[in-house]
């Protein structure tokens, strides 16, 4: 779909809402500081020294900015309903991170939010005229992308790298009040980035990385909504280094009869990062990003059953890389974050 506003306006917002994020993290880590929010190294993290949490706030901050210019119709017509539950469910789940993020809670506490704001959404979308299979799909999506997130979100810039990315590839496929709140998420992360990659000076928290995760699936849901289940199925092709990741190692963790809801640093991308560090992990992971992007934006007038069996040799690939990075990353050495 063509963007609904002009390319240089875009750029401009894009721009002011990138510095808003930058400024949001740099008050949020001098917070961080003050309050003594740091997460201190351990065998169960990725860096070597202690680091304020918590700067996903901003993100936060800047996503409602978009949602707020959304339901103004800044960028076209845009259902109010829908975007009051994208915000609510974004509060929710950033809330309930941004309480953990300064007391740890129950990860079950933590469920029963993320599924309360998956419901809200999922309901909002099915009022809307969205068909049911897709309000359970968006549902099922919330709860598995606010987890995987946070459980992704263990080295420097992953987490936030992908998501510019997938929200970038979001935007240039919406329009109307869905490329506005996409070009925000992508902003958000952007500005957010220079404080986190290539070296971390403060972490997202649980507060950006349940955010982010929300946010993505709530767009996946629009876009699916405009676009149709068989185009909606392309969003797996970007999403595939983090699912294939998260959901394997979640897996493998399971079938061990370990606690898989507890912090550890057994994914791919943190054995992969003992042995190189964290930069080309994170620049790899994004390669492998764009290149679903361009896959999916090729496939984007095929029929459902082509993407299928593209999304089952992608996946597969992807499964493959993961055993060989499991294989091969039980030798490295801790590699600090710095």
């Amino acid at each position: 779909m063509a963007i609904p506003v002009p390319v240089a306006a875009a750029w401009a917002v894009f721009a002011v809402l990138a510095a808003a994020a930058a400024l949001g993290t740099w008050l949020a880590r001098a917070y961080a500081v003050h309050r003594d929010l740091l997460d201190h190294p351990g065998e169960r993290r990725s860096h070597s020294t202690a680091t304020p949490r918590g700067g996903g706030i901003a993100i936060v901050a800047v996503l409602l900015l978009g949602l707020a210019g959304a339901a103004a119709g800044l960028a076209g017509p845009v259902h109010p309903g829908v975007a009051g539950a994208f915000a609510v469910g974004l509060a929710l789940v950033a809330l309930v991170g941004l309480l953990d993020d300064h007391r740890p809670l129950s990860p079950w506490l933590r469920l029963v939010v993320h599924a309360v704001a998956a419901a809200v959404f999922a309901l909002a979308l099915w009022r809307a005229g969205g068909a049911w299979p897709l309000a359970a799909a968006v549902f099922a999506a919330i709860l598995v992308l606010v987890n995987v997130w946070n459980f992704m979100d263990g080295i420097n810039g992953i987490a936030a790298s992908q998501a510019l990315l997938v929200a970038a590839g979001l935007a240039a496929a919406l329009d109307g009040g869905g490329f506005l709140v996409a070009l925000a998420l992508a902003a958000a992360c952007a500005g957010f980035l220079p404080y986190n990659f290539p070296r971390a000076r403060i972490f997202m928290g649980d507060v950006g990385s349940g955010a982010l995760g929300f946010a993505l699936a709530a767009l996946g849901g629009v876009f699916g909504a405009g676009a149709g289940p068989a185009s909606g199925l392309l969003l797996f092709l970007p999403l595939s280094a983090f699912l294939v990741d998260a959901g394997l190692t979640l897996g493998r963790r399971v079938v061990r009869g370990e606690r898989w809801w507890t912090p550890h640093v057994q994914h791919a991308y943190q054995a992969w990062a003992r042995r190189v560090g964290h930069v080309p992990v994170t620049l790899a992971y994004g390669a492998w990003t764009v290149a679903g992007l361009v896959l999916a934006w090729a496939c984007r007038d095929v029929d459902a059953v082509f993407i299928l069996c593209i999304c089952a040799g992608w996946y597969t690939g992807a499964a493959s890389i993961w055993w060989l990075l499991q294989r091969h990353g039980r030798s490295g050495g801790e590699t600090g974050t710095e």
